[in-house]
């Protein structure tokens, strides 16, 4: 290997380690808050690739009927809850009205504008559009009320979540691979690499989401209430946040941020209905990396995967899977011996 080959591999790790920080953070974020070790993150990004592969060939996307139908039957547990709890009819017909007003209209533009052949960054808009709504409705279905359940039952419940996704995933958009149009086709050449203008793309919007994060965090209420439900779920409530209201935003948020990592990697590699767990499991490897409490090492931990995966994609294509997972029971010996044990209340 001399010094071009391991720029070339260096740039491709760490274009791929830019998208795994981004579902490392989400994943980080959901924990935090929920207490979620939320499996399906990569579905996002299957779905986000998918959905704008369809609308590029001018196809109303799955995504936008199974949308409907998450909406719907998040209104039919408003409607159940209402008559359980004994609400007012009005209340309940405000908060199903609540439940279905932007999945409805979202699906209603988006099979209005399918066929029509927008611009890419029309349907990539159109795209987030659709599929960010689902972290708060798959919330709200599939944990808000095992909220205060222990983490092995809420894990079990990801795990279930992500199968049930994975076998929606072949309902709505089949078996066949996408792979989508580059959102800028520019090669600028640096020295001895040739660096795509994709990749500059890719660079550009994890930074730009990274320091909103930060922002979003450090300068919001929203975003304190956040934090102050990751430091302490009683407290919080105790001082009037609501849990479940955080774990809504949570979850829209990595929905958000798994559409647009699958927006960014669709033009760089052939997406399925299923590539979205070995991409998110990277970004998971890359979350244990930073304890699932530090953002800034989920960010290392996510270009050190990169790196790693485009290395041993060299010296040992065969095994680069093993490898980068592989990496993780050093992570989690270290840090089962450094970190003390406490029992879960």
């Amino acid at each position: 290997m001399d010094l071009s080959i391991a720029g070339i591999l260096a740039l491709d790790g760490l274009t791929n380690g830019a998208v795994y920080a981004l579902l490392a953070l989400a994943t980080v974020l959901v924990f935090a808050v929920t207490r979620v070790i939320f499996i399906p993150q990569g579905e996002f990004v299957a779905f986000g690739a998918l959905t704008l592969a369809l609308l590029q060939t001018g196809k109303v996307p799955g995504t936008v009927w199974f949308l409907l139908v998450l909406a719907g039957a998040a209104a039919l547990y408003d409607i159940a809850d209402g008559i359980r709890h004994r609400h007012a009819p009005g209340r309940v017909a405000l908060q199903v009205l609540r439940t279905l007003a932007i999945p409805v209209v979202v699906a209603s533009v988006a099979i209005w504008a399918a066929p029509r052949n927008f611009p890419l960054v029309v349907q990539a808009l159109l795209t987030l559009a659709l599929v960010t709504p689902f972290g708060k409705l798959i919330y709200r279905l599939a944990y808000q009320s095992l909220a205060d359940a222990s983490v092995l039952v809420l894990l079990i419940v990801s795990v279930g979540v992500h199968f049930a996704l994975v076998g929606l995933g072949l309902y709505f958009f089949g078996a066949e691979g996408f792979r989508n149009p580059s959102f800028w086709d520019e090669r600028f050449n640096i020295g001895t690499l040739a660096v795509s203008g994709q990749a500059l793309i890719i660079f550009a919007a994890s930074v730009a989401l990274i320091v909103l994060l930060y922002l979003f965090f450090e300068r919001t209420l929203t975003g304190k209430a956040l934090r102050a439900t990751a430091v302490n779920r009683a407290g919080a409530r105790l001082m009037g946040i609501s849990s479940n209201g955080a774990g809504q935003l949570a979850f829209t948020m990595a929905a958000f941020i798994g559409a647009l990592s699958g927006l960014l990697i669709g033009p760089t590699t052939t997406v399925f209905y299923d590539s979205g767990f070995i991409i998110g499991l990277k970004g998971f490897v890359a979350a244990v990396f930073a304890g699932l409490a530090s953002y800034p090492m989920a960010l290392v931990g996510a270009l050190a995967v990169g790196l790693l995966e485009s290395f041993s994609s060299f010296w040992a294509s065969a095994f680069k899977e093993v490898i980068v997972f592989a990496s993780i029971l050093p992570v989690l010996l270290w840090r089962s011996l450094r970190d003390p044990h406490a029992e879960e209340h």
